[in-house]
């Protein structure tokens, strides 16, 4: 009997037409500050691929060289986090 191939996985929010679910991006803006401290550590092994595939398709983060780094929507996102609120 012929087997039927399986379909190839990839996450909803890179399929086209499918957005990422609210909850998810939540998440991941959530964890974005300890995202970060991992990146500085050099641990980026602490962070999950399917995270990172995320960060990426959200345009949080993308590769350069090899690494990861923040992009500006990234960047606006975790200066928007840490700032104390009422301050300027």
């Amino acid at each position: 009997m012929p087997s039927t191939p399986s379909p190839s996985f990839e996450p909803a929010a890179t399929r086209p037409g499918h957005a990422m679910p609210a909850s998810r991006a939540e998440m991941l803006r959530t964890m974005l500050p300890h995202t970060m401290e991992c990146l500085k550590a050099r641990q980026a092994n602490l962070i999950g691929d399917d995270l990172i595939e995320d960060y990426v398709t959200l345009d949080w983060l993308e590769w350069a060289g090899g690494g990861l780094r923040l992009t500006e929507i990234g960047r606006n996102l975790c200066n928007a986090m840490t700032r104390k609120p009422g301050g300027v």
